[in-house]
């Protein structure tokens, strides 16, 4: 009678010491599930500070990191909490052009937090790697899986001979101390100055690149391929308010555009009280460059949160009678995108319902690229 309760306690056993050995037996089975392989000896090393990347404002300003995406003297300008997040490299990539068959990098972490509980390493900390195609066409080759701070990996071998250009996509939510390209010796390799008269985009951890699966997919990066522009990421997360300290930034770019994208982080009296003075403060220092505001995008979740839905809604309304003043008192090329749609209709553009998920972002590139065009004038 005993023999049954033996049974189950192997039993339990038994699965319990598979489920154990699973983690590492995963990349066996699947070696895509495992990190990149290493870097192979004897390759050129080329440092992108030598020809610069974009995405990085105002570079003959000092940093305190080379990497920092505002100047050194923004510190106690801007808030402490913009400051800090202002050291994450959203936003920045750097192009090159080569004929090599692999392709490495080189690079290290500010922070030892490579990834977030609703947000992989490969989003918070790897460097993502697109190339053009023979039609000139921005696709993507591959992404690094960061499991260390410091990172010296093979991305890619076994590439389609010929010399195209790349794009190599920064972390997101994690500084980098260094980057470098490796490539075989003998191969060519051209570091591709940086664009300018970028679009900037002023907003929040959405803008800032949660929660994308990799660099390249947050919709500021997929709206720079697609209109193959130059793009800065100003999107601090939880910190993106309209603030006047940043705009003093903004205005010393030569900016394609700019879009003003901060209602998450805002309440309706606060947009009413900012949006107005931040509009005219760009203005009086760009007098045509057009300037796009966006409404928030709705909580994924606010069908069944009726709270939430009310607030989006007055925020909503709050941006519009903003806009509609700026209008009225004449101010030249303003746009507006408005949020009901961001994330789509289907309940699945986010991961926490706040948060863009790669389908989302995809989805506020669609909505944000008609508009874009129109006020840039550039074609379909």
């Amino acid at each position: 009678m005993r023999r049954v309760p033996l049974l189950l306690f192997f039993l339990v056993l038994t699965v319990t010491s598979q489920a154990q050995k699973a983690p590492t037996e995963i990349s066996k089975l699947d070696p895509a599930m495992g990190g990149n392989a290493q870097a192979q000896d004897n390759l050129e090393w080329h440092d992108v500070t030598t020809w610069g990347v974009e995405g990085r404002i105002l570079p003959d300003q000092k940093r305190l990191r080379w990497f920092d995406r505002l100047p050194a003297d923004a510190e106690g300008k801007v808030t402490p909490a913009v400051w800090n997040l202002s050291r994450d490299s959203a936003g920045m990539m750097a192009r090159f052009q080569t004929d090599a068959t692999a392709i490495s990098v080189h690079y290290k972490l500010s922070k030892d937090r490579l990834s977030q509980p609703h947000m992989p390493a490969t989003g918070v900390s790897g460097i993502d790697l697109y190339a053009r195609d023979a039609d000139g066409k921005w696709k993507w080759v591959q992404v690094t899986k960061p499991a260390t701070q410091e990172v010296k990996v093979e991305m890619i071998k076994g590439l389609a001979p010929g010399e195209r250009e790349y794009a190599a996509f920064l972390p997101l939510y994690n500084g980098t101390e260094f980057l470098k390209i490796g490539v075989a010796k003998g191969s060519r390799f051209k570091g591709l100055a940086p664009r300018t008269k970028p679009v900037v985009f002023y907003g929040t951890s959405i803008t800032h690149g949660a929660c994308a699966s990799r660099p390249g997919m947050v919709h500021t990066a997929i709206l720079g391929r697609r209109l193959d522009l130059p793009v800065v990421n100003l999107g601090f997360s939880g910190n993106g308010r309209m603030d006047a300290a940043v705009g003093d930034y903004l205005v010393q770019l030569d900016a394609a555009a700019y879009v003003i994208d901060c209602l998450p982080n805002m309440s309706p009296d606060a947009v009413t009280e900012k949006c107005l003075p931040l509009v005219k403060q760009i203005r009086a220092a760009r007098p045509e460059t057009p300037i796009i505001l966006v409404e928030d995008r709705r909580f994924t979740n606010d069908w069944i949160t009726p709270a939430k839905r009310e607030f989006h809604t007055q925020n909503h309304a709050a941006l519009r009678a903003a806009y509609e003043t700026l209008l009225a008192d004449k101010v030249k090329n303003l746009f507006y995108i408005p949020g009901d749609h961001l994330y789509g209709d289907d309940t699945e553009g986010a991961t926490d319902a706040s948060h863009a998920s790669d389908l989302g972002f995809m989805r506020q590139a669609d909505l944000f690229e008609p508009v874009l065009r129109q006020a840039l004038n550039l074609g379909r």
